[in-house]
């Protein structure tokens, strides 16, 4: 049977799934709603992998693999349970021989030998050897460091990134940045994630989101004196920002939230409390989502974004009180309160309180024709922001992945390296087709993004990546044994800083529940 009709197969369950939810309550099935959002990832990474199973007799191998492995996941969602997905019992009997034949232990091992090419055409190649050359140079050499000690990201990364154009990739180069609309800026913003995140997650990866959201938003909304004032500053590193989103008692339910942004002469007035703000000390500003307009009946209706300016805080705490000046009246208050987190140590995270913070009349993003839509400009940069955190992803995996073969090799138990024997050769196969299968879907929703589709996939995408990243840091240290869990292996790293991913930018239970699944059910409902 050929990995496509296998494919096929998946897809008809997961159509079938749809229906049937769709024909309920999707809150009266959240269960089921979750199980199929990642099947359905699932199986779009597989099919996103045929082409890649063209390329060559590896690249086939690596396909097939994968997709036997997605299936298997499948079978046990539906025992006992075919009704609810609406299928009958068996659906996957078809399937069996191609799945013994592709997750035989022998065909693993053998697999072991190879990651694969990534068929990256020159110029993204040129960009994954800029970036890789970066992280192997700038940042590894600190990363451990950054994450013992909760340390700042040194300035020379930050100035370093800056000179490389690293903030300007999907800033249009009319404002100062390198990108060029198109295939191009999607992919590179992938690759140099990679990379990045292939050296640190905290201190990589992610230094080059936080411009990105930002500018995002300016360009779905900004005016075009808002967008020639801030998005040259972003792509030359002259500002760093920070997101301001998330409140104490709303995350993904930002249209609950409570931060109020009143009109006062010259300006607006910021009061209330924002938490997880990444970044916010070092940050030169702070996108901040507030409530403008006091009738909460509104929810996300309500909302307007903001470019907040502050001062450079200290990673352990910080408190400003403004002085008046600049149309300020004075007297307002922002206090960071730092939270420590277990990995994704760098950026640091704040709760930050703001009295009567002045912010301009000119930073309200859009001005009167922006007034309400803060939730869609927010949704702007982070929908893309999906895509760079399974890229994000991806480099922590590959990292992970590469400690872990190096380590096999060079440990001897019971006279032999651990990278001879069957089971270890099987791990390192899967984590290897994993991140394969990851990166090539990773590009494929690059592509779709730069026709202006796949924010579905851009969820899909996300959801399925953090969760294959747990898997993949967590078999990596287990392969190094009892040294796995020692900070001084940069893998313990690799295993909390993965831990993170399913949670920010969108908690997975909220994508697949109120993104992923409801867009689902919402394409088959007539």
């Amino acid at each position: 049977m050929a990995a496509k009709t296998v494919i096929d197969i998946a897809s008809g369950l997961v159509e079938s799934a749809t229906r049937t939810l769709a024909a309920g309550n999707l809150d009266d099935n959240q269960v089921l709603a979750y199980d199929l959002a990642h099947a359905a990832a699932t199986v779009e990474t597989g099919r996103a992998l045929l082409p890649y199973g063209e390329r060559g007799d590896t690249e086939a191998r690596i396909a097939c693999a994968y997709i036997a492995d997605a299936v298997a996941e499948l079978a046990p969602k539906l025992f006992g349970r075919e009704a609810d997905w609406g299928v009958e019992a068996g659906v996957l009997d078809g399937t069996r021989d191609f799945v013994a034949a592709y997750r035989d232990p022998a065909f693993l091992a053998a697999l072991a030998e190879t990651e694969g090419s990534r068929h990256l055409d020159p110029d993204f190649e040129l960009v994954q050897d800029t970036f890789r050359r970066f992280a192997e140079e700038k940042i590894r050499p600190v990363a451990e460091h950054i994450h013992r000690e909760n340390a700042d990201i040194p300035e020379d990364i930050i100035s370093g990134l800056a000179e490389m154009g690293g903030f300007g990739l999907s800033i249009p180069e009319e404002y100062g940045g390198f990108g060029m609309g198109g295939e191009s800026e999607y992919i590179g913003m992938v690759v140099a994630t990679e990379e990045l995140s292939r050296g640190s997650l905290g201190a990589g990866g992610s230094l080059i989101t936080r411009p990105e959201i930002l500018a995002r938003a300016l360009l779905a909304g900004g005016t075009e004196e808002q967008k020639q004032t801030w998005l040259p500053r972003l792509a030359a590193g002259e500002i760093m920002n920070a997101v301001a989103v998330t409140e104490p008692d709303y995350g993904s339910d930002v249209a609950g939230i409570k931060v109020t942004a009143t009109p006062t002469e010259g300006g607006w007035l910021i009061n209330g409390v924002k938490t997880w703000c990444t970044f916010g000390a070092r940050a030169d500003v702070l996108m901040l989502l507030a409530r403008t307009d006091p009738d909460r009946s509104k929810t996300h209706r309500g909302l307007s974004m903001f470019i907040v300016p502050k001062p450079r805080g200290d990673a352990h705490g910080f408190e400003f009180v403004q002085e008046a000046g600049d149309g300020a009246p004075g007297g307002g208050k922002m206090e960071g309160r730092p939270i420590d987190t277990i990995g994704y140590r760098g950026m640091h995270s704040y709760e930050v309180a703001f009295d009567s913070w002045f912010v301009p009349a000119e930073n309200q993003i859009g001005l009167e024709s922006g007034l309400g839509k803060g939730f869609y400009y927010q949704m702007a940069g982070f929908e893309n922001g999906r895509l760079q955190t399974a890229a994000r992803a991806i480099g922590v995996m590959q990292a992970a992945y590469e400690d872990a073969r190096q380590y096999a090799l060079d440990r001897q138990v019971f006279g032999a390296p651990i990278g001879d024997y069957q089971l270890t050769k099987a791990k390192l196969a899967r984590m290897a087709v994993l991140i394969q299968a990851a990166r090539q879907f990773s590009y494929e929703v690059a592509r779709m993004m730069a026709r202006g589709e796949g924010q579905l996939e851009a969820s899909m995408v996300k959801a399925y990546v953090c969760k294959a990243a747990e898997w993949v840091t967590r078999e990596a240290m287990q392969i190094h044994g009892g040294y796995g869990y020692a900070e001084e292996y940069s893998v313990s790293r690799y295993f909390v800083d993965a831990r993170v991913l399913s949670i920010f930018e969108g908690a997975d239970e909220t994508l697949c529940l109120k993104v992923i699944a409801r867009r689902m059910v919402d394409q088959v409902k007539p």
